[in-house]
């Protein structure tokens, strides 16, 4: 298959543009500095494209260099509740260019009305914008969600400023106290973002920075990644041209395989662009529900230098790979299965936790300082002895002896004012039909949205008036975001370029997880110490690892909604 290498990912501190470049050859006796005063740039732009030239540019070397624009420059005015990332997302540059462009704006954070540059300030321009004006009232008000958050080491006010989107006068307003000084251990309140995660136990958040791993990778020391992938050809080898045809149209676990393999290749072709020195070997897992030869395959080949492996699929496989490179400390990442088992010190989960992905819907309910009222049938006990368990604030509607939602019992749930978030948990079609319109219809007197734990089948029932759905808002915690940046659209358009269908889940997730180990390795920290201190974020998924009674699990989700427009967006 012709691959054409052609990838542009977007990372929140680092992209890949795709206007024109120039290529300069380095002369001889010249600097980073020279270089970029020659083409009316700054040192920054140049890093940007060409990492290595961090640490100095020798003769010959050929550096991209890109083409200064020639217009005027963007100036945007911020907004209510907007963030750095969230301007860059949308004028397609990143968080660093903007904080580059507007040092002196940003030096007490982003404020509303201020006015800052969204594209290069041309040498010409002056350094802020000459309708800037502060605003002196605070970006916060009643309804910005707040978290716990106990100061790490060597944190200062104005790193904190920078982690929390947040003024220092801000800061000061919602912790009194820090008028004493910043001490290590102190517990602040912030404002919730992304940028954070929060202690099951005790709801106090941890640093977690998400970053752009491209920008620290070590090009010194060749790496090594194995994929073990379940293709199990011995098996089909044996099969006749029709069964061959047969196994590819019907066989889904060969499907998901090669849909996997298929985005592996895409961050495998992508890496050799970007110079990554990593050896990727693929071999073949022949696995079925009670046997695998993962074991063989470790025995005959030589695993003490591979310094991560992706796969198997089955958590039994994955459990066994894992305990047998354990004495090499070679971690082993977890790419699809669902599953939890043995708490083993080198064994990555890349799925979310059911728990963790229910526990993100109750923590956006209470950021939305909602009023919860569960439906939940008789036959889903489970799901309603989780929350009187977990959650006993949550409300409980309750049917008649018909098996007809109490609606007069219902409406005393519901709060007026108040964001009612009306969680679902119904097996029966015809019932879902019902409880939507009853909803839809309250919706007149109350601010109504709906959730569900996950998107059950019944949902999807086709009598389901999907309007129903859409009008409400249907709430649900996903493990994969939707794709909808510039750069993740052309690596979409890519993919079908290349296999000549668009990419699936399984693709999206075999470039994530592959990309994310190979960034990794390439980490002078290596992978264990990378993956214990950085969230990182790509098509699809994000990749938080955290360990909770021996098991390391990925812990990054969205929340994500059915809109009117027939779309699927992301909560904020």
């Amino acid at each position: 298959m012709k691959r054409i290498i052609f990838f542009i990912f977007l990372f929140q501190a680092f992209t890949f543009q795709l206007q024109a470049q120039i290529k300069h050859i380095v002369a001889k006796g010249e600097t980073v500095f020279q270089i970029a005063k020659k083409y009316q740039i700054t040192p920054y732009d140049i890093y940007r494209l060409n990492p290595d030239a961090k640490g100095g540019v020798k003769e010959n070397t050929t550096l991209l260099i890109p083409k200064p624009s020639t217009g005027k420059a963007i100036i945007h005015e911020v907004g209510e509740k907007e963030t750095l990332y969230g301007i860059a997302k949308k004028y397609n540059v990143t968080v660093s260019d903007l904080e580059n462009w507007n040092k002196q704006q940003l030096d007490g954070g982003l404020k509303k009305g201020q006015q800052i540059f969204v594209s290069k300030p041309s040498s010409n321009q002056v350094k802020t914008p000459s309708l800037f004006v502060p605003d002196a009232k605070p970006k916060l008000d009643s309804k910005t969600a707040l978290s716990n958050y106990e100061v790490q080491a060597k944190e200062t006010l104005y790193s904190l400023t920078k982690k929390f989107d947040i003024s220092q006068e801000e800061l000061i307003k919602l912790n009194p106290d820090l008028q004493d000084g910043l001490k290590i251990g102190m517990i602040l309140k912030v404002p919730s973002n992304g940028s954070v995660i929060t202690k099951a136990k005790d709801s106090v958040l941890v640093a977690k920075n998400k970053v752009n791993l491209l920008g620290s990778v070590d090009k010194s020391k060749q790496k090594n990644l194995v994929l073990l992938l379940p293709f199990n050809i011995n098996k089909i080898e044996t099969d006749s041209v029709k069964t061959k045809t047969e196994q590819l149209k019907t066989n889904k676990f060969l499907n998901l395989t090669l849909d996997f393999y298929a985005g592996a290749l895409m961050a495998i072709d992508s890496a050799k662009v970007l110079g990554l020195p990593v050896n990727v070997k693929v071999y073949d897992v022949e696995s079925t529900k009670y046997s695998s030869n993962v074991a063989s395959i470790i025995s005959k080949n030589d695993f003490e230098n591979v310094d991560a492996v992706v796969g198997p699929f089955q958590n039994s496989v994955v459990e066994t790979t894992a305990q047998l490179l354990t004495k090499y400390n070679t971690p082993v990442i977890s790419p699809l299965s669902k599953e939890r088992g043995l708490p083993l010190p080198n064994l990555y989960y890349t799925v979310p936790a059911e728990d963790r992905l229910r526990a993100s819907m109750f923590d956006y309910f209470k950021s939305k300082n909602g009023n919860v009222v569960a439906i939940i049938s008789a036959k889903k006990t489970t799901s309603k002895d989780f929350i009187i368990a977990n959650h006993p604030e949550v409300k409980h509607a309750l049917f008649n002896d018909k098996g007809a939602l109490d609606v007069a019992l219902l409406k005393t749930k519901l709060v007026k004012g108040q964001k009612n978030f009306v969680l679902m948990e119904i097996e029966k079609a015809s019932t879902i039909i019902s409880i939507t319109n009853i909803l839809k219809g309250l919706q007149k007197e109350y601010d109504i949205q709906l959730a569900v734990f996950e998107l059950y089948d019944a949902l999807n029932f086709e009598e389901i008036p999907m309007k129903n759905l859409t009008d409400l808002k249907l709430l649900f915690p996903s493990a994969t975001k939707i794709a909808e940046t510039p750069e993740e659209k052309i690596f979409e358009k890519q993919f079908k370029k290349i296999n000549n269908i668009y990419p699936n889940a399984a693709a999206k997730k075999g470039f994530d997880v592959t990309f994310d180990a190979m960034l990794r390795i390439c980490q002078p920290e290596g992978f264990v110490k990378s993956a214990a201190t950085t969230k990182t974020e790509y098509i699809e998924n994000a990749f938080d690892y955290n360990s909770s009674n021996g098991l390391i699990s990925n812990n990054a989700t969205y929340l994500l909604y059915y809109d009117s427009d027939l779309t699927i967006k992301q909560a904020q």
